[in-house]
Order: structure tokens, then sequence, then C-alpha cells
């Protein structure tokens, strides 16, 4: 992800947990524009993040990509909150080792209507293969079991 942003020399600001911020690699990575979140604390990320974009002009923030870990059957929706709520597209990006090609999508402006949002990613995604595909789930949030289409 930082060397796509590098090569299309984008700034870049991306979460991640914030035990990989301890010191010495926490100054670099925080140099190379991470920010650390702390998710085991009832924090209200989605809400901070709606103000950094609110105050930092041209901020484009990166949320690493599900499957990493270990298989989820629902991602995790903050970013697609966060997107809602500041005003601000979401652009897919991806690295499909199966092809062996990456890059990034069009920009997708969500809407109210999380399914068809969220349709937008399984489209996009259909096809792709992870580097660990045994531990990359279904393309859904769990909001998408809560409306009505």
């Amino acid at each position: 992800m930082l060397l796509f942003a590098a090569a299309f020399d984008i700034k870049v600001t991306w979460m991640a947990k914030h035990s990989l911020f301890l010191p010495p690699m926490g100054w670099v990575l925080r140099a190379m524009g991470g920010m650390p979140i702390t998710r085991n604390k009832n924090q209200n990320v989605v809400s901070a993040m709606v103000a950094a974009f609110e105050t930092v002009p041209h901020l484009v923030l990166v949320v690493p990509t599900e499957g990493t870990r270990e298989k989820s059957e629902y991602w995790k929706s903050g970013f697609y909150h966060i997107a809602r709520q500041a005003g601000v597209p979401i652009v897919p990006s991806f690295l499909d080792f199966g092809n062996k090609r990456g890059g990034f999508g069009p920009p997708l402006s969500v809407t109210d209507n999380v399914q068809n949002d969220m349709q937008y990613f399984r489209d996009f995604y259909f096809g792709m293969i992870g580097k660990f595909p045994e531990q990359f789930g279904p393309v859904r949030l769990r909001e998408e079991d809560n409306t009505t289409p």
C-alpha cells in the first residue's frame, strides 16, 4: 500500500493497531503516515476521523484490507461510516496475487443504501485472489443483515 502511494505520489494516512507504534519503530511508522488506533477501548474512531477530514485539507485515509490475519464473516465497517459521515469517496485498492497485479479502482461516493454500496465492492473484488485466500471472507458488512432490500 505504501509503495503504491509513493508510486502515485499520494501522501496517505493509514490506521493500524496502537501496539505497532511503540518506540523505536513507532516514530518511523508515524513518519510514514501511520495513525495508531486503540481498538480494545471504547473510542469513537469514526467521529475522530470525520473531524480529521473536516480540518485537514486533502486528507487521504487508507484502511488496511481484510483477510490479513484471520477469516471473518464480516468486514469491519469503520471505513464505510467514516466516508459516509465525512462525505468523502472510497477508492478501492487491490493486490491481486492470482494475476500478479495491483492498483486502484474508481471511487465510490457512498449513499444511504449499504447493500448497493457494498455490491460495488463485491463486483470490484470478484475474481481477485489475496496473498492468503483461505483467510478472505465474504465482502459484506454486518449492517447489511440489518437492512431490508
